[in-house]
């Protein structure tokens, strides 16, 4: 799906001070860690392939080089099996390596970007717009024109205004 050579393992290895992700889906089941998503719905303890993803080494020399990781997730309660494993295992491993998350919790307000993609903005320039199928099965990037950052910028500063950070948000409602 992409329209340029780079892949979002490029843009993980070469953007110089920000990555932004803004997730919309209750689902991402189909498109990474499956078996640790499965361990979690069974109640078995985290695999260890889980626990030292190449993600963790990615964020940690992202963060170690002074850059920083973030995301916000656009979500309402009752949480889904997938988000309830993703919060629970995924933002907390996460964070240990030091990336940042906020919620942007729909349960008792409007969704202030309704029709919002999913998306990855590398350094306020870059954006990659991520493609999933109805099963929450990746289905691809597509990286956009460089005239097209301040739409996406602009979602994501409007999602930060509505977003709590994640520990703060947990404490209150997590499980």
């Amino acid at each position: 799906m992409s329209t340029s050579t780079e892949t979002l393992g490029y843009w993980f290895d070469t953007f110089q001070e920000s990555a932004f992700r803004l997730e919309t889906l209750d689902d991402y089941s189909q498109s990474g860690s499956v078996g640790a998503y499965q361990d979690f719905l069974a109640g078995r303890p985290q695999p260890e392939a889980f626990r030292a993803a190449d993600w963790v080494t990615t964020v940690g020399g992202a963060i170690t080089a002074g850059k920083r990781m973030y995301r916000v997730h656009i979500l309402s309660r009752p949480l889904t099996d997938y988000l309830r494993f993703e919060l629970t295992w995924g933002y907390h491993r996460n964070m240990a390596a030091g990336e940042e998350f906020f919620i942007l919790d729909t349960t008792d307000q409007p969704n202030p970007i309704p029709g919002a993609p999913d998306f990855w903005l590398f350094d306020g320039l870059t954006v990659g717009q991520m493609s999933y199928d109805e099963h929450g099965r990746y289905r691809g990037t597509e990286f956009l024109d460089e005239a097209r950052a301040p739409e996406f910028l602009a979602y994501r500063d409007t999602a930060m205004a509505h977003a709590v950070p994640f520990p703060e948000w947990w404490a209150e409602h997590g499980e």
